[in-house]
């Protein structure tokens, strides 16, 4: 038998104390799930391309900046292809800031194998932070971990510290069959109780609680607007918890649950962190893929973009259409890319084509008058002429044959062909990966790759722990796949402000009183104003910027109420931006209505018509949108009189809007009071054509 090792003394203690302050990780590549196949039976979750970016490259840059300097990353499936991406990543090279850099084969089937695999090692000697490899954040970590330290220097027990965002009851990257709450005493910031439950439903309504908690807590919150991100700061003895336990299994329903509820067993406490200004979120299944695309190159996960240049080779420019495009794209001039693509290099796309909100790898050849809209198409993808792919994704190596459809929710694995002329409906699964259904690689299914195409579908087992909540098609349909609410828009009207605000108040109740379709409402005001305001700060084109809020209007199959007040708030803020920089507000609302004026005028229908409801609308979203402005009477004048001098809104429609009950409703009324004498200036003007009217009559 060794030894016992002595303790240090003296001089000795000083090294010890300083190993103890390094920041150690521990990365979790493999999910232990299924939710992305096809994909996942060739490639890891990890390595997906996420904005054309490997997903765990965003995960180790997170590490990076929290200042982590030995990482230990878990891996099972298509492990030997995370360790060549790893050994030939720039983490390994001499100028990483990870001291050491491990990963560990291991055939652990749950999280709960691996932290007992990673306890026996013996590896960790101080805290450490636990992710997963589909972490994209870029949440500063300091003042998470100083308050965590701070914790347990008081208090040996307090075992672990959640750092979760604030995001909203709706945020896009949740689940929509469950959904996590989170009990806590605010004050402490300790976690009480933990509960999945389900989002539809009875039991989707309540959360059983220790009565007890009530009594030992003078105050508690139960809160499930909370985006938990997993990134959890722990210390060693989680581990030996983990260890203690075999029947943990899983993160939060298992481990969390547990400790919580045997805290009158064990004495450990684990506590919250809560962010409300930084982004965090997993890719976690194929919506929350597609949402954390849009937010990144909405910018909302900045510096989290494409143009940061997260990879060595990679060369992304931001333009002033909202492009991400790297060097060496080939674009035909008849092409059409709107809305905020990415653009890989040595990238081809001919005469004709339309790219619409979709990202394209590298390599790729588009054929001529191909439509892509809202997609993923990634790396050395074929597609033939005239065909046209809607809000799917299409894997590496890929070929889409000559006027094919592929229509929204389907997948194309891995070099799967697609014969000519061939329509894969949605939600298909395409794959030529060998699964224990299919024994042989070459067997194909004409029925459903067409004459010569080469791919068979992927069929669901029933065993294979999907959520049905998460197939490929809610990726786009589902409303909760739409806006990210850790990226809170500032051009939200008084209306979406007070919508936020019910819905922070019912957070105890745990129950959403608010429909799907008023999120998707909330989620397209939130992507098309944001849309506007980039065009017209970076003065894009007019019909440029009316192509694109088409698109999301198609997308969101939003109403043209919901189009008007996105414009609306847009234009407020651009001319409130314009103020700030030292425009007077007669000249800021003349600019911008002048320059944009087609804009404006693509969106009111009612001319031709005595009712003017569009008219209305339009003047009830600006004073709404000036309604807590300091000068939003006197704006409120200026943008009436400029619409009206320009035709857009018409006598009828402002006297309409005036005698309208909601424009004096609550504070509606405080800015109507310098348009009195304009509204009275229009009614003589009415009553002296309707004299002269009838005296032609006479």
């Amino acid at each position: 038998m060794p030894p016992k090792p002595v303790k240090a003394k003296g001089k000795a203690k000083p090294p010890e104390e300083k190993r103890q302050e390094s920041l150690q990780a521990v990365v979790l590549a493999d999910s232990y799930e299924t939710r992305f196949r096809p994909f996942s039976l060739e490639r890891p979750r990890c390595l997906l391309p996420l904005a054309n970016t490997p997903v765990i490259e965003y995960t180790l840059g997170f590490l990076a900046r929290a200042g982590v300097e030995d990482i230990f990353i878990y891996c099972r499936a298509h492990s030997e292809q995370v360790e060549a991406y790893v050994d030939t990543s720039r983490w390994r090279l001499p100028t990483s800031p990870f001291k050491n850099l491990v990963l560990f084969k291991s055939d652990a089937a749950s999280v709960g194998d691996a932290m007992r695999d990673l306890d026996n090692r013996d590896l960790i000697t101080g805290d450490f932070l636990l992710v997963s490899g589909d972490l994209v954040s870029n949440i500063a970590i300091e003042s998470a971990l100083a308050r965590h330290r701070g914790r347990r220097e008081k208090d040996k027990n307090a075992i672990m510290t959640m750092v979760l965002c604030e995001s909203g009851i709706h945020h896009r990257c949740k689940t929509t069959s469950r959904k996590p709450v989170f009990v806590i005493n605010p004050t402490t910031d300790r976690c009480l109780h933990y509960e999945e439950i389900h989002a539809s439903g009875r039991d989707g309504r309540h959360v059983l609680l220790d009565p007890n908690l009530l009594s030992e807590h003078s105050e508690i919150e139960a809160r499930d607007d909370l985006n938990d991100c997993r990134i959890d700061i722990c210390t060693p003895d989680v581990l030996g918890l983990w260890s203690d336990n075999f029947d943990y299994q899983s993160l939060r329903t298992g481990f969390l649950f547990g400790v919580l509820k045997d805290y009158e067993l064990n004495g450990k406490t684990i506590h919250t962190h809560v962010v409300t200004d930084q982004y965090g979120a997993r890719v976690r299944n194929l919506r929350a893929y597609n949402a954390i695309s849009k937010d990144m190159a909405g910018r909302w996960t900045y510096p989290l973009c494409p143009d940061s240049n997260h990879v060595p080779g990679q060369n992304y420019n931001y333009n002033r259409y909202g492009i991400y495009q790297e060097n060496d794209v080939t674009l035909a001039r008849t092409s059409q890319v709107v809305g905020r693509c990415i653009l890989g290099r040595r990238t081809v796309i001919g005469e004709g084509v339309t790219v619409s909100a979709s990202s394209l790898g590298r390599n790729c050849q588009i054929g001529k008058c191909a439509k892509i809209e809202e997609s993923y198409i990634w790396d050395n993808v074929v597609v033939g002429n005239g065909s046209t792919i809607r809000q799917a994704i299409v894997a590496e190596g890929a070929v889409i044959g000559k006027d094919c459809t592929i229509e929204a929710g389907a997948l194309i694995s891995y070099n799967v062909r697609i014969a000519d002329s061939t329509t894969v409906s949605a939600s298909k699964k395409i794959t030529r990966a060998i699964t224990a259904k299919q024994t042989s690689r070459d067997a194909s299914d004409i029925s459903v790759v067409g004459e010569g195409g080469e791919g068979y579908e992927y069929v669901v087992d029933s065993d294979d722990g999907s959520d049905a909540s998460d197939s490929s098609y809610s990726m786009y349909s589902n409303p909760q796949a739409s806006v990210s609410d850790v990226s809170v828009s500032t051009l939200r009207s008084e209306e979406s402000e007070l919508e936020q605000t019910e819905d922070r108040s019912r957070r105890a109740s745990f129950v959403s009183e608010t429909s799907d379709e008023a999120v998707l409402n909330k989620s397209f005001h939130d992507d098309a104003s944001k849309s506007i305001l980039d065009g017209l700060e970076m003065d894009h084109l007019p019909e440029n910027i009316s192509l694109e809020l088409n698109a999301f209007r198609m997308t969101f199959n939003a109403s043209q109420h919901e189009v008007r007040r996105a414009v609306v708030a847009a234009f407020m803020k651009h001319i409130a931006n314009l103020e700030k920089r030292g425009t007077g507000a007669r000249e800021a609302v003349h600019q911008v209505f002048s320059r944009y004026r087609a804009v404006i005028a693509r969106i009111m229908f009612d001319t031709d018509s005595r009712d003017k409801p569009d008219q209305v609308d339009f003047l009830l979203s600006v004073q709404r949108e000036l309604v807590s402005r300091g000068n939003g009477e006197l704006l409120l004048l200026f943008v009436a009189n400029e619409v009206y001098d320009m035709e857009l809104v018409e006598e009828d429609g402002i006297l309409q809007w005036w005698l309208d009950v909601r424009s004096s409703q609550g504070n509606m009324a405080n800015i109507r009071g310098l348009m009195e004498q304009f509204i009275t200036c229009l009614q003589e003007a009415e009553e002296g054509d309707e004299s002269e009217e009838d005296e032609d009559e006479e």
